[in-house]
């Protein structure tokens, strides 16, 4: 995941959850330490990205985002929608 695509992301995520997500969010979405997090992410937005255990959570968290596909191998069409509402609640949970 570049920078580029992580700022994307947040953007959609937000979008997705009715609110804008600060860096802060996206850092206590990745488990970052909230003295450093805000910081950790800008740098990943404005250079190479996450990679890691960081980026497969992120790659989990876009399904939040009717922006990003979910395969068939993880969940059927059907329930799709049920699953990125179940995403998008977990997202407001964790920044709450």
């Amino acid at each position: 995941m570049t920078g580029a695509e992580l700022k994307k992301l947040r953007e959609d995520l937000g979008e997705a959850i009715g609110r804008l997500l600060s860096v802060s969010d996206m850092a206590k979405l990745c488990g970052l330490p909230p003295e450093s997090g805000g910081g950790t992410i800008l740098e990943w937005e404005n250079g190479y990205g996450p990679i890691g255990p960081v980026e497969a959570l992120l790659s989990l968290l876009a399904a939040g985002s009717d922006h990003y596909p979910i395969g068939e191998e993880i969940i059927s069409e059907s329930d799709a929608a049920f699953y990125r509402s179940m995403m998008r609640a977990a997202i407001i949970r964790r920044i709450s």
